[in-house]
């Protein structure tokens, strides 16, 4: 660890002096060049099996054919969209729009049509390149659907057409992007319950994954599955771009599939993994379950909400090896502090670590935003190469983000200790962290309130040991009938993604009211946890 000792809540940048600033090409090529023969991306099938393997030096061959396809098709600066599980085609996509000057847009295959179009709008999309479906999602004909609405749409792409993808390669020549041009936008919401556009920059996303898997242990010749969705910056930043700059060897996973990834583990010998708590517990449990030999694993990594210590201990028992824990968020490409291997359990489980190289990290009172004494709880502000250029068009939510020294305000509270060892307290913004994946009340409440029955409505988190937390609707009817909870999620399915939809649903004659009469949802959410109310059948 970083031995410093601090006497307020400030933790200076370490591991200066900064490295050169890189470009994805910068990147790719100077791996190309170490190892062009070891293999950088293997693909498996839904079962498991191996089906295509790129070395570094066909990883780059393909990346540029397509980066002058791309070239051929958009101006430099356009933004095209990709609506798409983990394929390698996604990833050959993110790669060339790096040496192609485009930027990339990246949407859950979750999506349905609302969500879908919000994205393409918002971000100025002028192509669209997916997979026909997705666990049932029906991706391609969403997409044309919405698209229809959209004149800005000039391309849809279908990935598996390399035929289409690769058209105009002859036509369009390489670009040479700086650094800090942006490369891709990342949508992540607010309370507002609008998503915002993370515009992201090419040194953070690949400086980030490079430093964040250094931490890790991941080292060239190493090898890993890959099993987190490539749209979130763990997915695409850290395992993709820190692997790939780690010179390791990727086995790219369609989707996390418990039985499939431990028996991979097994044949393969891998020695490290990623996964938000949720994903390790049922990593776990196959492990028990198969008796599957996983004793290769040496590094584990976790995000999304805290290790508990059982969990913690059970990796140890299971794999052999300790979680260490980071923290970020979109907006800073996105992994701001990292546990270390060598942590203690209770640094493991009750800290997130400490900050990342090149990376300042400061606890401030959020009226004032001055820094504050060691211990005491304030939001976590960071500043950093890694830091989003800004939300896409718009400069209202990029100023409440970013202050005029440069620090990004995360919106959550926490703590510091004299190590520069930080602590989640709460949350400043009304954020539920569902396995993993960031869920917005606001958006949700919206949805909801579509419903000819719904007055009004309150969406909140309450812990849960499986997923960290699970969501909770609240809801005041104007019906005389008897609301069901298989009709209400079938409501919100029709218009919102799975992993958004409410697992509790709770109608409520009267709420609990601040002074200036907006609706206390801390008290909902402890009432509920108390059991004072009663859950909808």
């Amino acid at each position: 660890m970083y031995e410093v000792e601090l006497t307020e809540s400030y933790f200076p940048a370490q591991g200066k002096p900064e490295p050169s600033q890189l470009t994805i090409g910068d990147m790719l090529r100077a791996s190309a060049a170490r190892v062009p023969d070891q293999p950088a991306l293997k693909e498996l099938t839904y079962s498991g099996e191996i089906a295509r393997i790129w070395t570094y030096a066909e990883l780059l061959a393909d990346c540029e054919r397509l980066a002058r396809a791309l070239a051929s098709r958009h101006a430099e600066g356009a933004r095209i969209a990709v609506f798409a599980n983990n394929v390698p085609e996604w990833i050959l996509l993110e790669l060339a729009c790096g040496l192609a000057g485009v930027i990339l847009v990246t949407v859950n295959p979750a999506y349905q049509k609302r969500e879908l179009k919000f994205v393409l709008e918002q971000s100025r999309s002028e192509a669209i390149y997916y997979v026909i479906d997705f666990r049932g999602n029906p991706v391609q004909e969403i997409a044309d659907v919405v698209c229809d609405e959209i004149p800005a749409i000039t391309n849809r792409i279908l990935l598996t057409d390399h035929d289409a993808l690769y058209a105009g390669e002859e036509q369009g020549e390489l670009r040479d992007p700086k650094p800090n041009d942006p490369v891709q936008i990342q949508y992540t919401s607010g309370t507002t319950g609008f998503p915002k556009g993370a515009l992201l920059h090419h040194n953070g996303l690949v400086r980030n994954g490079v430093d964040t898997m250094a931490r890790a242990g991941l080292m060239q010749g190493g090898t890993f599955v890959h099993n987190m969705p490539l749209f979130h910056t763990t997915g695409c930043a850290i395992l993709v771009l820190g692997g790939l700059g780690t010179c390791a060897t990727m086995l790219l996973a369609p989707m996390f599939d418990p039985a499939m990834i431990v028996k991979v583990i097994e044949r393969e010998r891998t020695k490290f993994m990623l996964g938000v708590p949720t994903m390790l517990v049922a990593l776990i449990e196959e492990v028990r379950r198969s008796g599957c030999d996983v004793s290769s694993v040496q590094r584990i990594m976790s995000g999304g909400s805290m290790v508990a210590p059982q969990l913690c201990r059970d990796a140890q028992s299971v794999f052999g090896a300790p979680i260490q824990i980071v923290y970020g968020q979109t907006e800073t490409s996105p992994v701001l502090t990292q546990a270390w291997f060598e942590d203690t359990l209770e640094d493991l489980t009750e800290t997130i670590g400490q900050p990342v190289a090149h990376t300042e990290i400061s606890i401030r009172a959020p009226q004032t935003n001055t820094v504050l004494s060691i211990g005491e709880q304030g939001e976590i502000c960071a500043r950093a190469y890694s830091v989003m250029l800004g939300y896409n068009d718009n400069p209202q939510a990029t100023a409440a983000a970013i202050d005029s020294q440069g620090w990004l305000h995360t919106g959550d509270l926490g703590c510091m200790d004299p190590r520069g060892y930080v602590k989640i307290t709460g949350r400043v913004k009304e954020m539920i962290i569902r396995g993993g994946e960031n869920l917005f009340p606001a958006e949700i409440e919206n949805a909801m309130l579509e419903h000819d029955a719904i007055d009004e409505v309150a969406v909140v988190g309450i812990p849960d040991e499986k997923w960290g937390e699970q969501v909770v609707c609240f809801i005041r009817s104007n019906s005389n009938e008897a609301l069901r909870a298989a009709d209400l999620k079938a409501f919100i399915r029709d218009r919102l993604s799975p992993q958004k939809t409410p697992v509790y649903w709770v109608t409520i004659s009267d709420w609990p009211l601040t002074g200036s009469g907006k609706i206390q949802k801390f008290k909902l959410a402890v009432a509920f946890i108390a059991g004072t109310h009663d859950v909808m059948a």
